[in-house]
């Protein structure tokens, strides 16, 4: 139990791929007396970027090379953080299109030729997804179809709005999220070329709400909060 002597308000960065498991780790904490929290969700990159301009933090969630920088640039403490999870990446669809086969990299490589647009973010999960095309040798060759946006808000309310046979790409956890909105996981990536985004906790260098967010940050690494992470797509 937290208890009720944490008063004020807990702002926490994190990138949105954790954003509902957050919200119930949160109501969790809550419950059990803990102070408020309000969280803020950006992609990585551009969260190291609001944290420069001065944006504010009791504690931060960030990719370990994001993680290193605001260590280095002395925004996040080292002493204390701890992995949080990870999220694999994963291929979806708008509800009731027909579902690609995308059991192996052969058939998604077929799949995503044979698509009308592809949809990815700029995010941790995009930017693996972009190399990965390249890799594969399709990046040239859906050119004219890829449909590149900031984050998963962005990038799946467009593919919600088409009306072509596309093909999306997002964190698993951030898909799942979205299925109640009309999208469709058809499954992760073939084993073979899966990727793993792991995402830390730290603690701010110097957290306004001292005694809240060292009662938070506890908070996220109880067994409680870590059985909400897997129910949510986090491992």
């Amino acid at each position: 139990m937290t208890g009720k002597a944490s008063r004020g308000v807990v702002r926490v960065l994190s990138p949105s791929a954790v954003h509902a498991s957050l919200e119930a780790i949160v109501a969790a904490h809550r419950a059990h007396g803990g102070a408020e929290v309000a969280l803020t969700f950006e992609t990585a990159p551009a969260l190291a970027k609001r944290l420069a301009a001065g944006a504010a933090a009791d504690i931060i969630i960030a990719p370990p090379k994001v993680m290193d920088e605001l260590v280095g640039t002395g925004k996040a403490r080292a002493e204390g953080r701890f992995q949080l999870g990870r999220a694999g990446v994963g291929v979806c669809v708008r509800a009731g299109q027909p579902l690609p086969d995308v059991s192996s990299t052969e058939a998604l490589t077929t799949a995503l030729l044979e698509a009308d647009a592809v949809f990815h973010t700029r995010a941790s999960s995009g930017t693996y997804v972009a190399q990965l095309l390249d890799r594969l040798g399709l990046a040239e060759r859906l050119r004219d179809k890829i449909r590149s946006y900031h984050d998963a808000q962005e990038t799946f309310a467009h593919q919600l709005n088409s009306t072509g046979r596309d093909i999306g790409f997002g964190g698993l956890p951030e898909i799942r999220r979205w299925r109640e909105r009309g999208l469709r996981l058809v499954a992760p990536l073939p084993p073979d070329i899966q990727h793993y985004t792991a995402y830390l906790a730290a603690l701010a260098a110097d957290p306004p709400n001292r005694d809240g967010a060292l009662a938070f940050f506890a908070f996220l690494s109880s067994a409680e909060a870590k059985a909400i992470l897997v129910a949510n797509g986090v491992d």
